[in-house]
Protein backbone atom coordinates (compact mmCIF):
# COMPACT_ATOMS: atom_id res chain seq x y z
CA UNK A 1 0.00 0.00 0.00
CA UNK A 2 3.20 2.76 -0.08
CA UNK A 3 3.29 3.45 -3.72
CA UNK A 4 -0.04 4.95 -3.62
CA UNK A 5 0.63 7.11 -1.11
CA UNK A 6 3.90 8.24 -2.98
CA UNK A 7 2.32 8.98 -5.95
CA UNK A 8 -0.75 11.26 -4.85
CA UNK A 9 1.29 13.01 -2.31
CA UNK A 10 3.79 14.22 -5.49
CA UNK A 11 0.79 15.32 -6.79
CA UNK A 12 -0.55 17.27 -4.02
CA UNK A 13 2.88 19.07 -3.31
CA UNK A 14 3.39 19.85 -6.92
CA UNK A 15 -0.14 21.35 -6.97
CA UNK A 16 0.45 23.23 -3.62
CA UNK A 17 3.70 24.93 -5.12
CA UNK A 18 2.66 24.97 -8.94
CA UNK A 19 -0.24 27.81 -9.08
CA UNK A 20 0.73 29.30 -11.95
CA UNK A 21 -2.44 29.99 -14.54
CA UNK A 22 -4.18 27.50 -12.32
CA UNK A 23 -4.35 30.01 -9.21
CA UNK A 24 -6.06 32.72 -11.56
CA UNK A 25 -2.84 34.84 -10.41
CA UNK A 26 -0.73 37.17 -13.18
CA UNK A 27 2.88 35.96 -11.74
CA UNK A 28 4.37 33.21 -13.57
CA UNK A 29 5.02 29.75 -11.42
CA UNK A 30 2.88 29.64 -8.35
CA UNK A 31 3.85 33.23 -6.88
CA UNK A 32 1.07 35.72 -6.53
CA UNK A 33 1.72 39.17 -6.50
CA UNK A 34 -1.31 40.93 -5.49
CA UNK A 35 -0.63 42.27 -2.76
CA UNK A 36 -1.45 45.52 -3.00
CA UNK A 37 -4.24 47.25 -5.03
CA UNK A 38 -2.14 51.05 -5.05
CA UNK A 39 1.24 48.64 -6.55
CA UNK A 40 -0.56 46.94 -8.70
CA UNK A 41 -1.54 49.63 -10.71
CA UNK A 42 1.68 50.25 -12.52
CA UNK A 43 1.91 46.62 -12.77
CA UNK A 44 4.39 46.46 -9.66
CA UNK A 45 7.17 48.53 -11.37
CA UNK A 46 7.77 50.68 -8.59
CA UNK A 47 6.71 48.71 -5.76
CA UNK A 48 10.34 47.83 -4.40
CA UNK A 49 11.00 51.60 -4.23
CA UNK A 50 7.79 53.15 -2.76
CA UNK A 51 7.55 54.02 0.62
CA UNK A 52 4.37 52.92 2.96
CA UNK A 53 3.10 49.76 4.84
CA UNK A 54 1.76 48.68 1.76
CA UNK A 55 4.38 48.03 -0.22
CA UNK A 56 6.20 45.68 2.95
CA UNK A 57 5.87 41.98 1.20
CA UNK A 58 8.75 44.02 -1.59
CA UNK A 59 10.74 46.09 0.73
CA UNK A 60 10.86 46.08 4.80
CA UNK A 61 13.09 49.47 4.28
CA UNK A 62 9.64 50.74 3.15
CA UNK A 63 8.54 52.19 6.27
CA UNK A 64 11.77 54.03 7.42
CA UNK A 65 11.88 57.47 8.39
CA UNK A 66 7.77 57.39 8.47
CA UNK A 67 6.03 60.00 10.88
CA UNK A 68 2.65 58.37 11.15
CA UNK A 69 0.68 55.40 11.99
CA UNK A 70 -0.27 53.61 8.22
CA UNK A 71 -3.22 50.86 8.07
CA UNK A 72 -3.79 49.66 4.57
CA UNK A 73 -6.20 46.78 3.19
CA UNK A 74 -7.31 45.28 -0.24
CA UNK A 75 -8.74 42.67 -2.41
CA UNK A 76 -7.81 41.29 -5.93
CA UNK A 77 -10.82 39.39 -7.75
CA UNK A 78 -9.00 37.11 -10.31
CA UNK A 79 -10.93 35.81 -13.05
CA UNK A 80 -8.74 33.29 -15.14
CA UNK A 81 -10.14 32.12 -18.42
CA UNK A 82 -8.76 29.08 -20.76
CA UNK A 83 -8.91 25.51 -21.89
CA UNK A 84 -6.86 22.87 -21.27
CA UNK A 85 -7.56 20.18 -24.21
CA UNK A 86 -6.31 16.66 -24.55
CA UNK A 87 -3.98 16.21 -27.46
CA UNK A 88 -3.52 12.26 -27.49
CA UNK A 89 -3.42 11.62 -23.55
CA UNK A 90 -3.05 7.76 -23.02
CA UNK A 91 -2.91 5.17 -20.00
CA UNK A 92 -1.36 1.88 -20.38
CA UNK A 93 -3.33 -0.59 -17.92
CA UNK A 94 -1.40 -4.01 -17.14
CA UNK A 95 -1.73 -6.58 -19.70
CA UNK A 96 -3.15 -4.09 -22.11
CA UNK A 97 -2.72 -1.92 -25.18
CA UNK A 98 -2.34 2.02 -24.84
CA UNK A 99 -5.82 3.59 -25.02
CA UNK A 100 -7.02 6.89 -24.97
CA UNK A 101 -7.80 8.75 -21.55
CA UNK A 102 -10.96 9.00 -22.60
CA UNK A 103 -13.43 11.86 -20.90
CA UNK A 104 -14.47 15.19 -22.01
CA UNK A 105 -11.07 16.33 -24.05
CA UNK A 106 -11.58 19.88 -23.66
CA UNK A 107 -11.62 21.25 -20.24
CA UNK A 108 -13.23 24.80 -20.33
CA UNK A 109 -12.08 27.18 -17.61
CA UNK A 110 -11.17 24.65 -15.20
CA UNK A 111 -9.80 27.28 -12.60
CA UNK A 112 -11.95 28.72 -9.84
CA UNK A 113 -12.60 32.88 -9.43
CA UNK A 114 -11.33 34.16 -5.95
CA UNK A 115 -10.53 36.90 -4.20
CA UNK A 116 -7.54 37.11 -2.57
CA UNK A 117 -7.22 40.21 0.59
CA UNK A 118 -4.27 41.61 1.90
CA UNK A 119 -3.48 43.97 4.75
CA UNK A 120 -0.36 46.05 6.16
CA UNK A 121 0.10 48.15 9.40
CA UNK A 122 3.33 50.07 10.77
CA UNK A 123 3.84 52.93 13.18
CA UNK A 124 7.18 55.01 14.17
CA UNK A 125 8.93 54.54 17.56
CA UNK A 126 11.03 57.48 17.00
CA UNK A 127 12.36 59.19 13.98
CA UNK A 128 14.48 56.84 12.82
CA UNK A 129 12.91 53.51 13.78
CA UNK A 130 10.06 52.39 12.55
CA UNK A 131 8.18 48.56 13.40
CA UNK A 132 4.74 47.18 10.65
CA UNK A 133 3.37 44.01 9.57
CA UNK A 134 1.84 42.38 6.72
CA UNK A 135 -0.66 39.80 6.14
CA UNK A 136 -0.97 38.21 2.73
CA UNK A 137 -1.66 34.73 0.89
CA UNK A 138 0.81 34.52 -1.33
CA UNK A 139 0.10 31.05 -2.80
CA UNK A 140 -3.97 30.46 -2.54
CA UNK A 141 -5.82 29.00 -5.21
CA UNK A 142 -8.65 26.76 -6.48
CA UNK A 143 -8.81 24.27 -9.33
CA UNK A 144 -12.33 22.37 -10.44
CA UNK A 145 -11.86 19.65 -13.25
CA UNK A 146 -14.89 17.85 -14.22
CA UNK A 147 -15.19 14.70 -13.05
CA UNK A 148 -14.92 13.70 -16.39
CA UNK A 149 -12.76 15.78 -17.97
CA UNK A 150 -9.53 14.22 -19.57
CA UNK A 151 -7.19 15.00 -16.83
CA UNK A 152 -9.28 13.56 -14.15
CA UNK A 153 -6.35 11.19 -13.38
CA UNK A 154 -3.61 14.14 -12.87
CA UNK A 155 -6.31 17.43 -11.73
CA UNK A 156 -9.24 17.19 -10.31
CA UNK A 157 -10.36 19.19 -7.47
CA UNK A 158 -7.77 21.25 -5.39
CA UNK A 159 -8.04 23.72 -2.58
CA UNK A 160 -4.60 25.46 -1.31
CA UNK A 161 -4.56 28.19 1.27
CA UNK A 162 -1.86 30.38 2.87
CA UNK A 163 -1.65 33.21 4.74
CA UNK A 164 1.94 34.99 5.15
CA UNK A 165 2.28 36.96 8.17
CA UNK A 166 5.24 39.40 7.92
CA UNK A 167 6.74 41.64 10.96
CA UNK A 168 9.31 44.12 10.15
CA UNK A 169 11.45 46.57 12.03
CA UNK A 170 13.12 49.61 9.42
CA UNK A 171 15.79 52.09 10.46
CA UNK A 172 16.43 55.12 8.67
CA UNK A 173 20.45 55.21 8.75
CA UNK A 174 20.96 58.67 7.25
CA UNK A 175 18.97 61.09 4.94
CA UNK A 176 19.43 59.15 2.18
CA UNK A 177 19.89 55.56 2.98
CA UNK A 178 16.89 53.19 5.01
CA UNK A 179 17.04 49.60 5.89
CA UNK A 180 14.87 46.62 7.01
CA UNK A 181 14.54 43.41 7.89
CA UNK A 182 11.61 40.87 8.15
CA UNK A 183 10.18 37.24 9.33
CA UNK A 184 8.09 35.35 7.57
CA UNK A 185 6.56 32.99 9.21
CA UNK A 186 4.10 31.29 6.47
CA UNK A 187 0.99 28.79 6.78
CA UNK A 188 -0.11 26.50 4.32
CA UNK A 189 -3.10 24.14 3.72
CA UNK A 190 -3.75 22.09 1.15
CA UNK A 191 -6.49 19.36 -0.10
CA UNK A 192 -6.31 17.79 -3.20
CA UNK A 193 -8.30 15.29 -4.73
CA UNK A 194 -7.39 13.34 -7.85
CA UNK A 195 -9.44 10.55 -9.63
CA UNK A 196 -7.72 6.76 -9.89
CA UNK A 197 -7.68 4.44 -12.91
CA UNK A 198 -9.43 0.83 -11.90
CA UNK A 199 -8.30 -2.31 -13.76
CA UNK A 200 -10.99 -2.10 -16.40
CA UNK A 201 -11.89 1.02 -18.29
CA UNK A 202 -15.49 0.02 -17.73
CA UNK A 203 -15.24 -0.25 -14.19
CA UNK A 204 -16.04 3.67 -12.35
CA UNK A 205 -12.73 5.86 -11.49
CA UNK A 206 -11.57 5.29 -7.67
CA UNK A 207 -10.57 8.45 -5.92
CA UNK A 208 -7.50 9.93 -3.49
CA UNK A 209 -7.73 12.82 -1.49
CA UNK A 210 -5.12 13.93 0.40
CA UNK A 211 -5.01 16.73 3.27
CA UNK A 212 -2.17 18.47 4.99
CA UNK A 213 -0.37 21.41 6.26
CA UNK A 214 2.29 23.28 8.34
CA UNK A 215 3.85 26.30 9.45
CA UNK A 216 7.10 27.28 7.96
CA UNK A 217 9.73 29.98 8.27
CA UNK A 218 11.98 32.52 6.04
CA UNK A 219 13.13 36.29 5.94
CA UNK A 220 13.21 39.44 3.94
CA UNK A 221 15.64 42.18 4.10
CA UNK A 222 15.65 45.30 2.10
CA UNK A 223 17.22 48.69 1.35
CA UNK A 224 16.16 52.15 -0.38
CA UNK A 225 18.58 55.19 -1.43
CA UNK A 226 17.37 58.44 -2.18
CA UNK A 227 19.16 60.46 -4.32
CA UNK A 228 17.61 63.96 -5.16
CA UNK A 229 15.28 62.87 -8.24
CA UNK A 230 16.21 58.75 -7.92
CA UNK A 231 15.11 56.26 -5.26
CA UNK A 232 17.11 52.86 -5.77
CA UNK A 233 15.62 49.95 -4.02
CA UNK A 234 17.19 46.18 -3.01
CA UNK A 235 15.72 43.26 -1.17
CA UNK A 236 16.16 39.65 -0.96
CA UNK A 237 13.16 37.22 0.06
CA UNK A 238 14.60 34.06 1.27
CA UNK A 239 13.50 30.82 -0.18
CA UNK A 240 11.15 29.14 2.46
CA UNK A 241 11.71 25.11 3.13
CA UNK A 242 7.80 23.76 3.60
CA UNK A 243 7.08 20.60 5.16
CA UNK A 244 3.39 19.64 5.18
CA UNK A 245 1.92 16.79 7.24
CA UNK A 246 -1.32 15.59 6.70
CA UNK A 247 -3.37 12.36 4.95
CA UNK A 248 -4.06 9.57 2.21
CA UNK A 249 -7.49 8.52 1.92
CA UNK A 250 -8.09 6.48 -1.28
CA UNK A 251 -11.75 4.68 -1.61
CA UNK A 252 -14.23 3.54 -5.16
CA UNK A 253 -10.85 1.17 -5.90
CA UNK A 254 -12.23 -2.13 -7.33
CA UNK A 255 -11.00 -5.84 -8.10
CA UNK A 256 -8.20 -6.38 -7.44
CA UNK A 257 -7.39 -3.03 -5.90
CA UNK A 258 -9.61 -3.28 -3.06
CA UNK A 259 -6.96 -3.44 -0.78
CA UNK A 260 -5.64 -0.12 -1.15
CA UNK A 261 -9.08 1.70 -0.33
CA UNK A 262 -8.46 3.06 3.21
CA UNK A 263 -6.80 5.96 4.93
CA UNK A 264 -2.94 6.30 5.22
CA UNK A 265 -1.87 9.11 8.04
CA UNK A 266 1.97 10.33 9.03
CA UNK A 267 3.06 11.51 5.35
CA UNK A 268 5.32 14.08 4.92
CA UNK A 269 6.13 16.49 2.16
CA UNK A 270 9.49 18.42 1.95
CA UNK A 271 9.61 21.06 -0.93
CA UNK A 272 11.29 24.68 -1.26
CA UNK A 273 9.18 27.96 -2.41
CA UNK A 274 11.79 30.56 -4.50
CA UNK A 275 14.10 33.07 -3.31
CA UNK A 276 13.27 36.43 -4.58
CA UNK A 277 15.84 38.84 -5.79
CA UNK A 278 14.46 42.77 -6.45
CA UNK A 279 15.54 45.51 -7.78
CA UNK A 280 14.14 48.52 -8.65
CA UNK A 281 14.75 52.60 -9.64
CA UNK A 282 11.96 55.49 -9.27
CA UNK A 283 12.88 58.74 -11.31
CA UNK A 284 10.88 61.47 -10.13
CA UNK A 285 11.01 63.15 -14.07
CA UNK A 286 8.75 65.84 -13.23
CA UNK A 287 6.83 67.15 -10.01
CA UNK A 288 3.76 65.26 -11.28
CA UNK A 289 5.53 62.35 -13.49
CA UNK A 290 7.58 59.28 -11.33
CA UNK A 291 9.10 56.39 -13.72
CA UNK A 292 9.35 53.34 -12.15
CA UNK A 293 11.29 50.08 -13.82
CA UNK A 294 11.49 46.77 -11.64
CA UNK A 295 13.22 43.57 -12.08
CA UNK A 296 12.60 39.88 -9.90
CA UNK A 297 15.09 37.17 -10.62
CA UNK A 298 13.38 34.17 -8.64
CA UNK A 299 15.35 31.38 -7.67
CA UNK A 300 12.81 29.04 -8.93
CA UNK A 301 15.75 26.07 -9.80
CA UNK A 302 15.44 25.73 -5.64
CA UNK A 303 12.09 23.82 -6.24
CA UNK A 304 14.21 21.12 -7.53
CA UNK A 305 13.17 17.98 -5.78
CA UNK A 306 10.16 16.86 -3.52
CA UNK A 307 11.43 14.58 -0.95
CA UNK A 308 8.88 12.22 0.26
CA UNK A 309 8.86 10.66 3.98
CA UNK A 310 6.99 8.78 6.18
CA UNK A 311 6.17 5.19 5.14
CA UNK A 312 8.03 5.37 2.44
CA UNK A 313 11.30 7.59 1.39
CA UNK A 314 11.72 9.37 -2.31
CA UNK A 315 12.77 12.08 -3.72
CA UNK A 316 11.07 13.15 -6.73
CA UNK A 317 12.49 15.64 -9.58
CA UNK A 318 10.56 19.27 -10.32
CA UNK A 319 13.33 20.15 -13.01
CA UNK A 320 12.67 23.95 -12.38
CA UNK A 321 14.59 26.80 -14.03
CA UNK A 322 15.21 30.64 -12.37
CA UNK A 323 13.65 33.12 -14.27
CA UNK A 324 13.78 37.23 -14.56
CA UNK A 325 10.17 39.51 -14.31
CA UNK A 326 10.92 42.63 -15.76
CA UNK A 327 8.24 45.65 -14.87
CA UNK A 328 8.38 49.11 -16.22
CA UNK A 329 5.39 52.02 -15.37
CA UNK A 330 5.04 55.51 -14.06
CA UNK A 331 2.21 57.56 -11.72
CA UNK A 332 0.84 60.60 -12.66
CA UNK A 333 -0.10 63.43 -9.77
CA UNK A 334 -3.37 65.16 -11.71
CA UNK A 335 -3.99 66.84 -8.59
CA UNK A 336 -3.50 66.53 -5.10
CA UNK A 337 -6.24 64.23 -4.32
CA UNK A 338 -6.10 62.32 -7.99
CA UNK A 339 -3.18 59.92 -9.36
CA UNK A 340 -3.24 58.00 -12.35
CA UNK A 341 -0.89 54.90 -12.82
CA UNK A 342 -0.14 52.38 -15.66
CA UNK A 343 2.43 49.62 -16.40
CA UNK A 344 3.63 46.49 -18.02
CA UNK A 345 5.44 43.01 -17.08
CA UNK A 346 6.56 40.32 -18.11
CA UNK A 347 6.92 37.15 -16.62
CA UNK A 348 8.17 33.52 -18.27
CA UNK A 349 7.14 30.37 -16.87
CA UNK A 350 9.59 28.71 -14.64
CA UNK A 351 8.37 25.10 -16.02
CA UNK A 352 10.02 23.51 -18.77
CA UNK A 353 8.82 22.09 -22.00
CA UNK A 354 8.35 18.01 -21.19
CA UNK A 355 7.61 18.55 -17.67
CA UNK A 356 4.50 20.52 -17.97
CA UNK A 357 1.38 18.59 -16.75
CA UNK A 358 -2.33 19.51 -16.67
CA UNK A 359 -2.31 20.03 -13.30
CA UNK A 360 0.07 22.98 -13.95
CA UNK A 361 -0.67 24.34 -17.63
CA UNK A 362 1.01 27.28 -17.03
CA UNK A 363 3.18 29.57 -19.61
CA UNK A 364 5.04 32.80 -20.33
CA UNK A 365 2.94 35.95 -19.80
CA UNK A 366 2.60 39.76 -20.14
CA UNK A 367 0.41 42.40 -17.65
CA UNK A 368 -1.37 45.36 -18.80
CA UNK A 369 -1.91 47.68 -15.58
CA UNK A 370 -4.19 50.49 -14.89
CA UNK A 371 -4.97 52.28 -11.82
CA UNK A 372 -5.53 55.03 -9.62
CA UNK A 373 -6.06 56.79 -5.82
CA UNK A 374 -8.04 58.95 -4.39
CA UNK A 375 -7.42 61.37 -1.38
CA UNK A 376 -11.20 61.10 -0.11
CA UNK A 377 -9.65 62.53 3.26
CA UNK A 378 -6.51 64.14 4.50
CA UNK A 379 -5.87 60.84 6.23
CA UNK A 380 -8.16 58.13 3.97
CA UNK A 381 -7.64 57.66 0.26
CA UNK A 382 -8.98 54.87 -1.87
CA UNK A 383 -6.39 53.04 -4.62
CA UNK A 384 -8.19 50.54 -7.62
CA UNK A 385 -6.60 48.90 -10.17
CA UNK A 386 -7.22 46.79 -13.39
CA UNK A 387 -5.26 44.29 -15.18
CA UNK A 388 -5.24 42.04 -17.88
CA UNK A 389 -3.27 38.93 -18.50
CA UNK A 390 -1.98 37.45 -21.70
CA UNK A 391 -0.80 34.00 -21.77
CA UNK A 392 0.82 32.15 -24.06
CA UNK A 393 -0.48 28.66 -25.85
CA UNK A 394 1.77 26.19 -24.44
CA UNK A 395 2.19 22.48 -24.58
CA UNK A 396 1.82 20.25 -21.91
CA UNK A 397 3.75 16.98 -22.00
CA UNK A 398 4.78 14.41 -19.25
CA UNK A 399 4.80 11.20 -18.08
CA UNK A 400 3.20 9.58 -14.74
CA UNK A 401 2.01 6.33 -13.13
CA UNK A 402 -0.50 5.08 -10.97
CA UNK A 403 0.59 1.86 -8.01
CA UNK A 404 4.43 2.83 -9.52
CA UNK A 405 6.75 -0.16 -8.57
CA UNK A 406 3.87 -2.52 -8.85
CA UNK A 407 2.88 -4.73 -10.75
CA UNK A 408 -0.11 -2.94 -11.11
CA UNK A 409 1.89 0.14 -12.70
CA UNK A 410 -0.55 1.80 -15.02
CA UNK A 411 1.55 4.77 -16.77
CA UNK A 412 -0.70 7.91 -18.10
CA UNK A 413 1.21 9.58 -20.69
CA UNK A 414 -0.16 13.43 -21.04
CA UNK A 415 -0.08 15.49 -24.49
CA UNK A 416 -2.42 18.17 -24.59
CA UNK A 417 -2.11 22.47 -24.79
CA UNK A 418 -3.20 25.02 -23.36
CA UNK A 419 -5.01 27.52 -25.31
CA UNK A 420 -6.16 30.95 -25.08
CA UNK A 421 -5.50 31.70 -21.62
CA UNK A 422 -6.28 35.07 -20.40
CA UNK A 423 -7.09 36.20 -16.44
CA UNK A 424 -8.21 39.79 -15.30
CA UNK A 425 -7.49 40.84 -11.94
CA UNK A 426 -9.78 43.92 -10.34
CA UNK A 427 -7.89 45.25 -7.27
CA UNK A 428 -9.38 47.77 -4.98
CA UNK A 429 -7.99 49.01 -1.44
CA UNK A 430 -7.76 51.70 1.13
CA UNK A 431 -4.85 53.24 3.69
CA UNK A 432 -5.25 55.17 6.97
CA UNK A 433 -3.34 57.91 8.37
CA UNK A 434 -3.20 58.93 11.70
Amino acid sequence: MTTFPIKALIAASSLALMAGMTTGAHAAGFYLQEQSAKQAGNAYSGAVTAKGADALWWNPAAIAGTTTKDLTFGLSYIDPKGDVDDTGSVIVRPGQSAASVGGNASAKDPISSGTLPNGSFSMPLNDRVAIGVTVTSPFSFETNYDSNDWARYDADKTRLTTVDIQPVVAFKINEWLDLGVGLNAEYTKATLNNALPNYSALQADGAQTLEGDGWNYGYTVGAQAHLKKVTLGLSYKSAIKHELSGSLTMEGLQTPYTAYNGTTDGLKADFSTPSQLMLGVTIQATDKLALHAQAINFGWSEFDYITISGSVNQAIPEDYRDTTSVAIGGDYVINPKWTVRAGIQSDPTPTRDGHRDARVPDADRIDYALGTSYQVTPRFAIDAAFTYVDFKDSELSTTTAAFAGTAAQTPIVISGELRDASATVFSVGGHFTF
